[in-house]
């Protein structure tokens, strides 16, 4: 079985500062998400239980080879890269033309996981224009993962009720965020990810002609924080601050 994880290059948003209400991404590390590591941490814990090969797919810049060794790492066993500066602020559209080109490329992939959403733009998109562009089924929200027979057996979580979803290999899902809790890669595991088979491809390589970008960005500025910067030296002080201001009632 081939097990396919889709994953997206992204800032750490950990280490990202805020400057003159704008975003400073200079000199800010590139990750994987962690909604695309519960994808990933599914796919490990599947393999685990039918046994098959691990293959991570995802598009970024030129440093997505380095970026991809934490997932080849914690148990991916194979990556298939669009690794192209070209590639860097790509939309929804965009990015799954470029991961459908990349499981083409793969033999015989079985099922597809991506996380519910990106860890920056979160637009949830992109699992479900995959499946489109292969024609393949998808069930999104998926909370639990069996595979018996080229049957997946899944349990979807909606706001009021769990549904039962059976469905034939191969297929995409889209998993939640609170499916699993990631694993970390230990040292050994970190020194042989650098020996596992990785395919890096040029955008020109995929032989597909992206797509106009459908989204634009018009301000990404942080909300203004107006402060009145009140002092109090006691309990009573600070209750009557908070009754004058409209946040407590006496």
């Amino acid at each position: 079985m081939n097990i396919v994880v889709a994953m997206k290059q992204i800032p750490d948003l950990q280490q990202i500062r805020i400057r003159e209400r704008k975003p400073v991404l200079s000199g800010v590390p590139l990750t994987f998400g962690l909604i695309d590591k519960n994808a990933l941490e599914a796919g490990i814990q599947l393999k685990e239980a039918v046994g098959g090969n691990l293959i991570v797919v995802s598009a970024g810049n030129e440093e997505l080879e380095e970026t991809v060794k934490e997932a080849l790492a914690v148990g991916a066993d194979e990556a298939y890269l669009a690794a192209d500066n070209a590639l860097a602020g790509l939309d929804s559209s965009q990015n799954a033309q470029i991961l459908a080109a990349l499981i083409r490329k793969i033999d015989t992939p079985d099922i597809i996981i991506f996380g519910e959403g990106s860890g920056d733009n979160y637009s949830g998109q992109v699992g479900t224009r995959v499946a489109e562009i292969l024609g393949l089924p998808s069930v999104a929200y998926v909370s639990r993962i069996e595979v018996k027979d080229h049957t997946a057996r899944l349990v979807r979580s909606l706001e009021d009720a769990d549904e039962l979803i059976e469905v034939q290999l191969p297929c995409i899902i889209t998993v939640l965020g609170d499916i699993n809790e990631p694993r970390l890669p230990s040292v050994t595991q970190v020194l042989k990810a650098g020996k596992k088979r990785r395919e890096v491809f040029a955008l020109s390589d995929l032989g597909i002609e992206l797509s106009a970008k459908t989204i634009s960005t018009i301000s990404d500025l942080a909300p203004v924080s107006q402060r009145k910067q009140i002092a109090v030296k006691s309990l009573d002080e600070l209750l009557n601050v908070l009754q004058t201001e409209g946040f407590l009632r006496r």
